[in-house]
C-alpha cells in the first residue's frame, strides 16, 4: 500500500492507495480542492464544513448525471445491436433468395439450351 500527502481546503492529509494510483489520488485531491475554492469564491466564507459538503454534493450530482448518460448509451447500444442482428438476418435471407433465383435462372437457361440444341442442330450441340 502506497501513501500520498494531499492538500484539500488548506489541510494536509496522508492518504493510502494502491500501487500505481498515487497520481490519480493526487489529481482527485486537486480537483476537490479546486471545487471547494470555486464554491468559496461564489459564496464567500460560509464555513469549511459547509463548503466541503457542497462540493461533495456537486460531485454526487455529476456522478448521477454520468450514470444516467451511461445507462442511456447502454440502452442505445443494445438497440443498435438488435438492429445489426436484424439487418444481418435480412442480408442472409436476401442472399439465400438471390442464390435460389440465380440457380433457377441457370436451370432455365440450361433447359432452353438443350431444347434449342435438339430442335435446331438435330442433336448437334451449338456453341
Amino acid at each position: 500500500m502506497k501513501h500520498v500527502n494531499v492538500t484539500i481546503n488548506g489541510r494536509q492529509y496522508r492518504m493510502a492507495c494502491e500501487e500505481g494510483q498515487e497520481a490519480r489520488l493526487a489529481g482527485l485531491a486537486r480537483d476537490l480542492d479546486a471545487r471547494i475554492a470555486d464554491l468559496r469564491g461564489k459564496f464567500g466564507e460560509i464555513g469549511d464544513q459547509r463548503l466541503e459538503v457542497m462540493s461533495a454534493l456537486t460531485i454526487a450530482d455529476e456522478l448521477l448525471d454520468a450514470q444516467g448518460r451511461i445507462r442511456g448509451l447502454q440502452e442505445e447500444m443494445a438497440a443498435l445491436r438488435e438492429v445489426r442482428v436484424s439487418a444481418t438476418e435480412r442480408a442472409r435471407a436476401t442472399q439465400v433468395a438471390v442464390t435460389a433465383a440465380l440457380n433457377a435462372a441457370a436451370e432455365r437457361i440450361e433447359k432452353t439450351t438443350r431444347a434449342l440444341n435438339s430442335s435446331v442442330g438435330g442433336g448437334t450441340a451449338l456453341g
